[in-house]
C-alpha cells in the first residue's frame, strides 16, 4: 500500500508510536513520518506507506505552522511545562508589550536549539546529555518566522501565538526568548501543528477513525495528490520506459513547458510514473524518483 496519512496526532504519544500504529492499521510494513512531534505536542503528522517513502524530500511545501500557548512568568529546564521549573517572576507586562517584543522574531533569525532536542552532538542526543545535566555550547541556526500572530487568552499572562515558520524552527525557544526578553520568562504550555509538509490540519484523521473504519484505505492520499502543487508532463512510451529506469530524457521531444523546475511526469495513458527536473541549459528532464507501489 503507497500514499500518506495525514494523522492527527495525539498527546502522551510518540511519533515512532503513531507510525507503528498506522502501520499496523493499514498492513503496511514499510512506513515513516513527515517530520517529529514531541509526545505532548499534537496535530498534523503525515505518515508514508511504501512507496511514498522515496518522496519525502520532494513534497513541496517545507514550511509549518503552528497554533501554541505561552504563559509568562516561568521558566523550565526543558521550555515547556512539562519540564522541571527553574524560575517563577513577577509579570507586569501588557498584551502591547508582547507584541512588541515579538516584532524581532518576525523574518530571518538565529535560533540556538534546546539542549532538550533530538539533535547530535559527537554523536549523542542532546537530550541524553540533558538528562545528565550536561549543558553543551549548541551553535545558532537559520530559521524564518514568516507569521508570528499573537492574541491574549482569558486567563492572566497566557498568550495564544498563530507561528508560520521553516523547517527547524523551535517553538519554545521562540517562546522563551520573547520570555528574555520581557525580563519575565515564559514557558510553552501546548503545541498544535496546523501545517505540515503541505498537509492541514482540517483533513487529518484520528488513530480512532482508522481503527474504527471498514476500509481504513479511504483515508489514504495518493503521491501523486501530495506532489500536486508540481506541473505535469506526458511523455511517450519509449520515454516513460527509459525515464522508469533513471534514464534522463531530451527535452525538446517533449511537448509542454520547458521551465525549469520539477514536474510529475504521466505515460500516454496518464498514469503517473515519477518526478523529473527540466535543465533548459542542458536540454534535459532528469530522472528524480520513479513511482513504485514498494
Amino acid at each position: 500500500m503507497t500514499g500518506f496519512i495525514n494523522l492527527y496526532k495525539p498527546e502522551d504519544i510518540t511519533s515512532f508510536l503513531c507510525v507503528a500504529k498506522v502501520r499496523r492499521i493499514m498492513g503496511e510494513k514499510k512506513a515513516g513520518h513527515c517530520g517529529t512531534l514531541d509526545p505532548m505536542a499534537t496535530g498534523v503528522l503525515p505518515i508514508m506507506l511504501g512507496g511514498a517513502t522515496r518522496f519525502l524530500e520532494f513534497l513541496p511545501d517545507s514550511k509549518k505552522r503552528y497554533t501554541a500557548k505561552m504563559r509568562l512568568g516561568i521558566t523550565t529546564d526543558t521550555l515547556d511545562i512539562w519540564g522541571t521549573v527553574q524560575s517563577e517572576s513577577e509579570v507586569n507586562v501588557s498584551l502591547e508589550d508582547v507584541l512588541s517584543v515579538a516584532e524581532k522574531y518576525k523574518g530571518d533569525i538565529m535560533q540556538v536549539p534546546p539542549m532538550f532536542s533530538a539533535l547530535n552532538k559527537d554523536g549523542v542526543k542532546l537530550y541524553k546529555l540533558a538528562r545528565q545535566g550536561i549543558e553543551v555550547e549548541r551553535e545558532p541556526r537559520p530559521v524564518t518566522i514568516s507569521r508570528l500572530d499573537i492574541t491574549a487568552e482569558s486567563e492572566p499572562n497566557e498568550y495564544i501565538l498563530d507561528i508560520e515558520c521553516s523547517s527547524g524552527t523551535y517553538v519554545r525557544t521562540l517562546i522563551d526568548d520573547i520570555g528574555r526578553d520581557l525580563s519575565c520568562g515564559a514557558t510553552m504550555t501546548s503545541l498544535e501543528r496546523t501545517v505540515g509538509a503541505g498537509f492541514e490540519i482540517s483533513n487529518t484523521v484520528t488513530l480512532d477513525e482508522l481503527e474504527n473504519a471498514a476500509d481504513p484505505s479511504v483515508y489514504l492520499i495518493s503521491v501523486e495528490e501530495a506532489l500536486n502543487a508540481y506541473p505535469t508532463l506526458s511523455v511517450s512510451d519509449a520515454q516513460a520506459h527509459r525515464f522508469m529506469n533513471g534514464g534522463d530524457l531530451n527535452l525538446d521531444r517533449i511537448k509542454g513547458c520547458k521551465v525549469n523546475g520539477l514536474y510529475r511526469i504521466y505515460s500516454p495513458d496518464q498514469k503517473f510514473i515519477g518526478l523529473g527536473e527540466t535543465d533548459t541549459e542542458k536540454g534535459s528532464l532528469i530522472f528524480r524518483r520513479v513511482y513504485q507501489e514498494r
